[in-house]
């Protein structure tokens, strides 16, 4: 770090001076993908582990004293934590990580990566879907690679928000309130142990922010947070949710997120050579750095040119309303005077990021990125197509496959998403050190050695340890004397471990068609109450506060699962976060996805699934449509695009039936004796993990992005100096 911001850190516990390194472990997420780590805490107290919900702060200031004490004097847990310390002060020493190795010449350069969201682990909810589950992924792999990147992103004092769902299946929702001194976040302070703090230029006021940061392993992350005493009780709130429908806090939070990021860094003293927007909502930093260009003597197109040439921009969605764009009276009521500092007129500011809409002219944040960066990309090859034609009007010269946005498809930090009992069958299998080396395809060959009755055991490993986790939740809401006998039903207390479960957990927006497997509900009900071939669907994911038809959603769904002729086979898990995620993934035998083609611009759920044996059954849309191969899973209709979403729909609704009625539910249930996977079911999964585990990791992407926009980004820059 640049400067001594951890003054009280990590003396905040009293521990056993035996064992007295769980403090500093328990502030850095190093654990969080490190099983040997985390059970550090675990085998202290389960209960308490659990019921801190993994939290190892609040974990290790609410554990009796006792135990502790017991731990330090027993040899067992002794030898544990010798060797887990040793491991991570390996770790975060850096030796022998693949970017110095591979990448000398860049060690001291810094890359600074900003996020409006970061789902880093669900102690710590500050995120709202899977573009935070990106970034988190993208600093836990950036940490595993030993690059030198900052993350910087905001600290939600109130979180997404708690999903409750009533006997009618109407979500409502309530708000955390975080006390950050439990929580594994250190407070960033001067030399004096004062909190640092960065200042905006709101309309009539200056907004302060102080610093937060959370240490991703070798990555630290500084989150901005507006609540403190020195702002008006409005300003403090900017920073306490997710996503807000009101367009005025959504400007003022990507002011504070792009200008005050960049200040913050400035202060943090930090000058990155490299800045990564991870969509759209940071793209007001690229003002802020031409104004500092342009403040040392250099004209805006000069400055313009040098701010480009090190700016990388993520655009995540083409669905138009995902990106964020504000009424041209906004941007006169926020920037009065800030293009005078640009060294522009008002009309030539708004032409950075003019969008022409149907109602009229507006300011859009993803344009304004592309103006202003020159390495580009999407997340997947489809969305690449659908981005490069969705964006050719700013390039009106160029053809639609000339258009430079490149694409990189996403993945997910296999660490933190695979299964322990997975883990270990791979050291097994693929080898000790097979964690050193997942993205090469050669490894996973090895996949076709796993004994078949190996697998098969730990697939149902995990789909125990999921029911067992939605039947005692079940429980628990019955116990509490607040639900409907018929709301514990659709909790998941009937579910059973012999019948073929399909998972679908995901963020309740139209577009993904959450209702499709319910488009022909008699033709489902027969499906799913075959007492010969039963079938378990268990579904999960929130809606938007403000997005009534995703709610309606979730009430449809919910109310099949409360439909009695179901037999408790229709499932919904509620208030939906990282941990029911991982539960999911890991435990269910089919992950379905549904999402209106083109509309998924990536998708990483089922690369998650994958990765632990669970198979997919896809629209061929995202990352889908490069992973399938015909034999590694199932797709839902073809590669094609239909303008009548309507004729999409009922093909795709078709053919999710015929395929799951004539292929999926055969094929689990063939030749099985005593719960055994036939031996054609476990030959899919192995080609499963072979053509996907690897492909779809966050070391495949990082090293693209260093590859393809990294490291073109740095040569760049560095001849602008």
């Amino acid at each position: 770090m640049k400067k001594s911001f951890l003054k009280d850190f990590p003396n905040h516990f009293t521990l056993p001076k035996r064992i007295d390194r769980l403090g500093e472990l328990a502030y850095n997420l190093w654990w969080a993908w490190n099983p040997n780590g985390m059970r550090l805490f675990l085998q202290l107290d389960r209960q308490l582990w659990e019921t801190v919900k993994h939290n190892p702060i609040a974990f290790l200031h609410k554990i009796e004293p006792q135990r502790l004490k017991d731990a330090g004097n027993n040899t067992y847990y002794l030898e544990e934590y010798d060797r887990v310390m040793a491991e991570f002060d390996t770790y975060m020493s850096g030796t022998g990580a693949w970017f110095e190795k591979n990448h000398p010449e860049l060690i001291n350069s810094q890359m600074a990566y900003f996020s409006f969201e970061f789902g880093l682990h669900e102690s710590m909810p500050f995120y709202a879907g899977g573009l935070g589950i990106l970034s988190g992924d993208h600093l836990k792999e950036a940490s595993d690679l030993g690059m030198p990147l900052i993350g910087v992103g905001f600290i939600y004092e109130q979180g997404y928000f708690v999903q409750n769902i009533t006997e009618d299946g109407w979500q409502e929702t309530s708000y955390y309130h975080f006390d950050f001194g439990e929580m594994p976040i250190i407070s960033v302070v001067d030399e004096e142990g004062n909190p640092i703090t960065i200042s905006v230029e709101l309309p009539g006021r200056e907004v302060k922010t102080r610093i937060w940061m959370i240490q991703v392993g070798r990555i630290p992350l500084f989150l901005l947070d507006s609540s403190i005493p020195d702002n008006q009780p409005s300003d403090r709130t900017l920073t306490s949710r997710l996503y807000s429908s009101d367009l005025e806090v959504r400007i003022s939070q990507e002011m504070l997120l792009g200008i005050g990021g960049v200040r913050a860094l400035r202060q943090l003293g930090y000058q990155p050579s490299l800045w990564h927007m991870n969509e759209g909502h940071s793209a007001f930093l690229t003002l802020e750095r031409v104004r500092e260009i342009v403040k040392s003597g250099n004209s805006f197109d000069e400055a313009a040119s040098i701010v480009r040439t090190s700016n990388v921009f993520t655009t995540h969605t083409p669905v138009p309303a995902g990106n964020d764009h504000f009424p041209l009276w906004l941007i006169d009521k926020y920037f009065p005077g800030y293009w005078d500092e640009l060294g522009l007129t008002r009309d030539q500011f708004i032409e950075i990021g003019k969008q022409t809409q149907p109602w009229g002219d507006t300011f859009s944040m993803p344009v304004l990125a592309l103006h202003l960066s020159n390495h580009t990309n999407a997340v997947s090859e489809l969305h690449g197509e659908v981005a490069r034609n969705m964006w050719n009007f700013l390039w009106p010269e160029k053809k639609p496959d000339e258009v430079p946005i490149d694409s990189i498809t996403n993945g997910i930090h296999v660490g933190f998403w695979v299964a322990r009992r997975m883990r270990l069958l791979f050291e097994r299998y693929l080898g000790i050190d097979w964690y050193n080396h997942l993205d090469d395809p050669d490894l996973w060959t090895r996949v076709e050695n796993i004994s078949d009755l190996e697998m098969w055991d730990v697939r149902r490993h995990l789909k125990r340890k999921l029911i067992n986790y939605a039947v005692e939740g079940a429980r628990d809401h019955w116990q509490s004397g607040k639900r409907h006998a018929s709301q514990v039903i659709a909790d998941g207390v009937m579910l059973d471990q012999y019948s073929l479960t399909i998972g679908f957990a995901r963020r309740f927006a139209s577009y993904k068609r959450a209702n499709l497997i319910f488009s022909d509900y008699e033709r489902l009900l027969r499906l799913v109450t075959n007492r010969d071939m039963p079938v378990q669907i268990i579904l999960a994911g929130k809606a938007h506060p403000a997005d009534e038809p995703g709610k309606l959603l979730i009430q449809q769904v919910y109310r099949a699962a409360k439909d009695y002729r179901f037999c408790g086979r229709i499932v919904f898990l509620e208030n939906y976060d990282l941990n029911i995620a991982r539960l999911l993934v890991q435990g269910v035998d089919v992950w379905l996805n549904t999402p209106r083609r083109p509309n998924e611009a990536s998708g990483t759920s089922g690369m998650k699934a994958a990765l632990n044996g669970t198979l997919n059954f896809s629209v061929l849309d995202g990352w889908w449509r490069e992973g399938y191969n015909g034999s590694n899973g199932w797709a839902i209709g073809n590669d094609v695009d239909y303008e009548d979403p309507d004729e999409q729909d009922a093909k795709d609704a078709a053919s999710l039936y015929d395929t799951l009625e004539h292929e999926i539910i055969p094929l689990y249930y063939q030749n099985r004796a005593m719960g055994d996977a036939s031996p054609e079911w476990i030959a899919k999964i192995k080609e499963n993990m072979r053509t996907l585990a690897w492909q779809f990791s966050t070391r495949r992407m990082l090293k693209d992005y260093i590859h393809k926009m990294y490291i073109p980004a740095l040569i760049e820059s560095n001849k602008t100096k």
